[in-house]
């Protein structure tokens, strides 16, 4: 971690160690859809909202032991990885259909192009502490919307960090298809 790292108050009482330059601005942007080629890790939350909105057994999966919103293949190559496939809610437009159609996303979805640690890597020892927030190191080469406008991350975290990473017993993101 920079020595740069500091708590910041994201929602009341709860805080989030930010390892990034406190400068950084953020936006997304159209066509870019790199957030959507990774599989969309669902925290139980998430999938009971998603059952809401969404045919689980067509839109999930189950990749070791958790559940995440299935990637399939997709027509247009410019909003797909190199794969060619995308998530399942990436309409040919570019949108997501959750966010489009029903004004929600899963709090992974929220956090890009971020990513959330627990200290020394020990989800179990966190015990609803602070999480840890970083730029994903790929976020660097692939996202589009780095560094477009004047909208600072750090002045607007609770758009990132849902409330109910501190609620969960391992928030990390790091985790794919």
């Amino acid at each position: 971690m920079s020595t740069d790292a500091r708590a910041v108050e994201v929602h009341p009482g709860k805080e989030a160690v930010v390892d990034f330059d406190p400068d950084l601005t953020f936006e997304c942007v159209e066509e870019c859809t790199w957030c959507c080629h990774h599989g969309v890790l669902l925290y139980e939350p998430d999938f009971l909202e998603l059952a809401n909105v969404a045919n689980l057994s067509e839109a999930t999966t189950q990749f070791r032991g958790q559940d995440f919103v299935r990637r399939e293949t997709k027509d247009r190559a410019d909003h797909v990885g190199d794969d060619g496939a995308a998530c399942f809610f990436l309409r040919d437009d570019g949108l997501c259909a959750l966010h489009d159609e029903h004004d929600w996303k899963p709090a992974r979805c929220s956090v890009f192009p971020l990513e959330v640690t627990v200290a020394d890597g020990d989800a179990t020892d966190r015990d609803g502490g602070d999480i840890h927030v970083s730029v994903r190191e790929e976020a660097h080469e692939h996202c589009d919307g780095l560094g477009v406008s004047e909208r600072r991350v750090v002045d607007h975290l609770d758009a990132f960090l849902p409330a109910v990473l501190w609620d969960l017993d391992d928030p990390e993101t790091k985790r794919e298809l």
